[in-house]
This record gives C-alpha cells, structure tokens and sequence, in this order.
C-alpha cells in the first residue's frame, strides 16, 4: 500500500478517537466527563456529599453522567408529553427523583435478596419494580438522600447497582436455568462469577467508549438471544465432545440494527473470562469515540469483519491462537424462553411465570418469596424476556405453586400474548421516550386475549417508546417503533411505527417496514388483530409468523 494511503487510513482511525492509534485527547462532551473523572469515583461524593446536601447540590457532570456509573438515572418531570422529547434541555425533562437499576448478574436470585429488593421498593421506591429484558429490577422514585442506604441494604445481600448503566460492562445475562436444565450444554455459573469478580468495578474497563452488553450461556433454547449482544459466549460441544464456548461479537440494534459476527474459535470455560476481557479491551482501545452514535462495538465489527478482530485478539490482547469451533446447535424451540412448569435434571421442577410486560411492585415481589418458599424453593430468576422462574419445586406440590401463582395474576399458563410480549419503560418514567409503553402494552393483551382466544402461534410483540430499541423491535415478530402520528382528526397522537416479522435463530433478520404502516395507540389493537387473523388463513402447515411476513403481500400486511 502507498504510503500516502497509509497515513490517509491512520489520520482517519485517529479521527475516531482510538485510543490504541494514540489519539486520547477527548472529541465530544462524554469523553471529556470521563477523562476529567472516572465514573466509579462518583460513588464516594453521594455518600459523603450529595446524599446528605441534596439535589440542588449534585454537579451536573455527575448528574448526568457518572450517576449511571451506579444505576441511576434521573427519571422524566412528569406531565412532559413526547413532543417535547427532542426540544427540552436535559434540565427542563428532568425529575428530582431517580431511577436506579439493580444488576442481577445471570438473572440469580435467593429469596433474602428478592426480599431486599422487595423492602428497597415498598420504602424508598413508591413500590415500583420493573423486571428488565436484561435481568435487572428497575425502581423508580428513588431519592438522592436514600441512595447510600439503598446500597448497604443491597450490598449486605450481594447485590449491588454497580456499572449497571453507563460506558461500562453492565449485567452479565445468562441463562435461568444454568445448572438445572436437562438440556444445556453446559453451566456458566461459574464464567460469569468470574468475570463479575475480577472485572466489574475495576477501573480497568470503567471507561468504554458505550455501554458493553455481555452474555454467557449454554442454554439449549438460546434465551439469552446471543446475536444482539455486544459480545455473547454460546455453550457448544466440539469435536472430541469437549464441552465449551462458541463466541460472537458485535451485536446491537438500537437506530443501526446488527447481527453479532461469530469469531470461530472455541474457547475451553478456563479461558472464558480472559477471551472476554481481551474482546473488551479491544473495545475500549479500538472502539470509535468520536461520535456518540458511532461508539458500539458493532460499528467496529462492522469495519474490521470477524477475520480481523479474532487477529487482533489472538495476536494483541491473548498471545495464542484459539482453535477453530463449531457454530452453536438451533434452538430446541421456538420460544426461547422458561414460561411454565419443566423438569429439571435432578428429578425437580421449575416454574415460569409471566408479570405483564415484567411490571410487579415490591409488594409482589415480597409474595412470590414467601410463594416460593412455601413451596420449598430457596432460589427465583429473572429472564431476558421480563419473566421470572421458581427452581426447586418437588413434584407434589408444583399444582399447589401453580394455582397460588395465577390466583395473584402470575401466570404459569398465559397466552401467547401475555407469554411473549415485551416493552420497554416508556414515557411514564424514561427521558428519551416519545410514547406511552407499559400501559399500551397491557391494554393490547388483554385485547387480544379477547378477541382471538385461540391464537396459539408463537409470537413475540415489543413495544418501544422511542427509536433506542431497548425493547429490541427490530427482532420482534411484531415491533412497535413510539412516535408521534397524525390521527384521523388530523391531530398529533402517541402512536407506533410497525415493524413485522423480525426473528432470531434458524433465520435472523430484522422485521420489514412497509411503507407508510403506523398506527394510533388507540388503533394497535384492531391493526394486530387484522394481520393476525389474516395471517392464520393464509399460512401454511407450519409456518411461523416471520416466514409468512417475509412473503405476503404489502396490502395483507396493512
């Protein structure tokens, strides 16, 4: 290559900001927040300063950034509607009051720790809870003045709010079953202990150029969706039998949807953590942090390819070469996910349920512990699909667990509907949000539970009330995008962009927009109920709802 291209390549790299190309000197706001002050080091002025001087005292800086350090963000003024998403200052949109996400590494949970956090709502959350499509437990209404004692109520449980937003490895997911499902390929319990152990909190990767979504699973039904993660380990079983990990990097979707890249190694459970702190190093030193919307890993994979990037890793950041692995086995079905009563590999039962779109309260969550330990369980889980599941339930008396549940709404047996639909926080408490979600959400399965009782098909509806997709629309059999739209008086109402037949697995592909097909909130749930009725005449055999999308006619679609 030319010299002269040679340099032209570089002046471009060092233009994104890298720092492993030598170029740290900071090129936006964000940057400059972080080198000015590690985000970690904001832990100790709420303790000492904040908590005790209150609200009016917090720094900006710390406000507003390094608080997601630590789980908080401020939550949205109420009263402010989606019109005004875009236009206000972050001053003017925010509230007085925080949310603070609670990470649950794996989805793991004791009784004593779901009790905590159960206390932690009822006394200083209003009774909020929400469970995330990441794991976590999100409470709002949090204080400023509460936050240390929140922490020490936490950490007393092994819990913390650590890295659990902002540029940093946030919740490590995996797999609820992970150790007790009859099928997996293997347990990584123990990978992701160490990664939290060694990693998070450590100044080492406390500065990324965006948040790093990491999962470890060696799950046979693929629930922890390893294609839209950052970096996702994938239990597979190599050629001698030998039982590892299966890696793929670059995932995302947000407003530039992509599909993780496999790297074609195999990596043995002993290598697990420093593979993926050597993937996260090379995020942190090549990652692009020039433009905020350009800072995932994606935008590098997308650059590099797999090809590059196994190199760089092996070469820069391992010193040895990994071998080459197999890809991981299809899903074993097509909901990937641990709704309703299975056995487990030591002869017991676990149980899952389905709060409406992960919405419960600190009152229920204390219910399903004393539930859960009625029935001699000690252990509960949270999942990526804002469920939760009971282990441990010995045969006779999973009936009794089962009518307990549902007659407090915790279905063990929902519809497809309750089952598998999704959204996000939405406008009620989220600054970036244009639409209404939760409620929405609610509405349209309640809705449709009427109005087609016997639709059995899997199907998976997210609901998004902004453009971020933390909801993950674009993979969603139906995905509602929130904006605002025009309805038939001519006035402008919440409504949704539709995405439809988006999907994961055996065929990956994000969902297809038809021209012009939005709809009111208030219209959502005649649209669904049209396209699904429409759908269920004219597949065939066993058609899923994505492939019948993928070759149905627009006007069937609308």
């Amino acid at each position: 290559m030319p010299p002269s291209s040679t340099n032209a390549r570089a002046r471009r790299h060092r233009g994104e900001g890298q720092w492993a190309l030598g170029y740290r000197e900071p090129l936006n706001k964000n940057e400059e927040l972080k080198k000015n002050d590690d985000g970690l080091n904001v832990r100790q002025r709420i303790i000492d300063i904040y908590s005790k001087t209150g609200f009016d005292s917090i720094d900006p800086a710390d406000l507003r950034g390094r608080f997601r350090w630590f789980g908080l963000y401020t939550q949205r003024k109420p009263g402010i509607d989606g019109g005004k998403t875009a236009i206000l200052e972050p001053e003017e949109l925010d509230d007085r009051y925080f949310m603070l996400r609670v990470r649950i590494d794996g989805g793991q949970l004791t009784l004593e720790q779901l009790r905590t956090i159960a206390d932690i709502s009822t006394r200083y959350a209003r009774g909020t809870a929400d469970v995330t499509d990441r794991q976590n437990i999100q409470l709002h209404w949090v204080e400023i003045e509460s936050v240390p004692a929140i922490w020490e109520a936490l950490e007393a449980v092994g819990l913390s709010t650590t890295e659990a937003c902002g540029d940093t490895p946030r919740v490590i997911i995996g797999c609820p079953l992970a150790g007790i499902d009859e099928d997996e390929v293997l347990d990584a319990t123990p990978q992701i202990q160490q990664v939290y152990d060694k990693y998070i909190g450590s100044q080492e990767f406390s500065n990324l150029p965006r948040k790093f979504k990491s999962a470890f699973s060696g799950c046979a039904s693929h629930c922890t969706v390893h294609e839209i993660n950052d970096v996702a380990f994938v239990g597979v079983v190599g050629e001698n039998g030998e039982r590892g990990y299966d890696v793929w990097a670059g995932g995302g979707l947000s407003t530039n949807p992509m599909l993780g890249k496999r790297l074609g190694v195999f990596v043995s459970p002993d290598r697990a953590a420093d593979v993926w702190a050597g993937i996260i190093g090379i995020f942190r030193d090549y990652g692009y942090r020039r433009l905020r919307h350009r800072a995932r890993i994606k935008f590098l994979m997308n650059d590099w390819g797999p090809e590059r990037f196994r190199e760089v890793l092996e070469q820069e950041y391992l010193g040895y070469r990994l071998p080459d692995g197999p890809a991981p086995a299809a899903p074993r079905n097509n909901r990937r996910d641990h709704v309703g009563v299975h056995r487990q590999r030591d002869g017991l039962y676990y149980v899952g349920f389905a709060p409406k779109v992960g919405r419960l309260d600190g009152a229920t969550l204390a219910l399903i512990a004393d539930i859960a330990e009625r029935h001699g369980s000690s252990r509960v889980r949270t999942t990526v699909e804002q469920k939760m599941v009971i282990l441990d339930i010995a045969e006779d008396r999973v009936e009794s667990l089962v009518r307990e549940l549902e007659s407090h709404d915790l279905r063990v047996n929902p519809s497809t509907f309750r089952r598998q639909t999704m959204a996000c926080t939405g406008i009620e408490y989220c600054k970036l949000a244009i639409v209404e979600t939760k409620g929405t959400a609610m509405t349209l399965i309640d809705e449709l539970e009427k109005r087609l009782p016997d639709f059995a098909d899997p199907l998976t509806i997210n609901v998004n009330g902004c453009p971020n997709s933390c909801a993950r629309i674009q993979t969603a059999d139906i995905g509602l995008k929130g904006q605002l739209v025009t309805d038939e008086r001519g006035e402008q109402v919440e409504g949704f962009q539709i995405h439809l037949g988006g999907s994961l697995g055996v065929r990956p592909g994000f969902g297809r927009k038809v021209r012009g097909l939005k709809a009111t909130a208030a219209e959502l749930p005649d649209y669904v109920e049209r396209v699904l009725t429409r759908f269920q005449a004219q597949k065939t055999g066993g058609e899923t709802f994505s492939e019948w999308v993928e070759r149905a006619a627009e006007e069937d679609l609308k």
